[in-house]
């Protein structure tokens, strides 16, 4: 699989444990690195279904510095909009909540960003799963957020825990994609990339 792929060494540039199990199911070799420090600024102006590409395209050029010659780098930024406002990691209990009881009763867009880089080329997408959630309760918001700590995840939770299990009515497109990583695109783009 992906035999056009075997003369780069492969670098997914994330924290996120959940892109890291979604890429090694495409049974990939790679390795995961993380510079840190990358200044995740958009102009205010810009649409907000822009910003996820406009951000992974930041952090590719971040980690162009650092490749050699045969490294490829995928670098992916994933963002929760709902209502035109765009919801990002929360930064702590508080936010969590917040952001909850925001997206409650509501469809909601998640947006991934992803870039595959190498020196001489680079390709971008984003990826648009609707997501629509059913009215949660204030005591089952305070349990998710206690119990679970969604503090690394835009919009404040992950579909694949228990709160996709009671709060999720519906999605419209890519689970993976609300996970973190659309693989199924990003397949479909690495099999065609030279």
């Amino acid at each position: 699989m992906l035999d056009n792929l075997r003369k780069y060494k492969i670098l997914l540039a994330s924290k996120s444990p959940r892109r890291r199990e979604l890429l090694s199911q495409l049974r990939v070799p790679f390795n995961v690195i993380s510079i840190g420090g990358i200044d995740e600024k958009y102009p205010e102006d810009m649409p907000a279904d822009e910003v996820p590409q406009f951000l992974s395209n930041l952090k590719a050029d971040a980690y162009m510095k650092t490749l050699t010659g045969n490294e490829l780098v995928i670098t992916a930024d994933t963002l929760v909009i709902a209502d035109g406002r765009i919801l990002g990691k929360p930064r702590n209990h508080a936010e969590a909540v917040e952001m909850l009881e925001f997206l409650s009763g509501k469809t909601h867009k998640v947006i991934t960003g992803v870039s595959i880089s190498t020196h001489g080329k680079r390709t971008s997408f984003s990826t648009v799963t609707d997501v629509t959630f059913a009215h949660i309760s204030k005591d089952d918001i305070e349990y998710y957020v206690e119990n679970f700590l969604p503090f690394d995840k835009a919009g404040a939770y992950g579909i694949q825990e228990w709160i996709g299990c009671v709060a999720v009515e519906s999605i419209n497109g890519s689970f993976y994609n609300v996970m973190g990583l659309p693989v199924h695109q990003l397949y479909k783009e690495l099999k065609n990339f030279e």
